[in-house]
This record gives structure tokens, sequence and C-alpha cells, in this order.
């Protein structure tokens, strides 16, 4: 727990740095299924 009561600054960056790349790999892959619908509509 030492590590935690010394370095929270780094833990919060890393947890926030794991929220957004998890929230941008999901709109990412979001945007790749409403495409494929997309194409799908207009066929």
């Amino acid at each position: 727990m030492e590590f935690f009561e010394n370095n929270q600054m780094y833990v919060v960056l890393v947890v926030v740095l794991a929220i957004w790349f998890g929230f941008l790999g999901y709109m990412f892959t979001l945007d790749l299924k409403i495409k494929k619908l997309e194409e799908q509509i207009k066929k």
C-alpha cells in the first residue's frame, strides 16, 4: 500500500488513461459497426 500512498498522482493518471483508451476503443468498434450497417442498407 506504500506505493499507492506515495504515487497517488500516477495511479490516478493510469486509471484515467485506461478509461479513455477503453472509451476510444469502444467508439472505434462502434464506428466500424455503423459503417458496416450503412453499407448493408445501401445494397
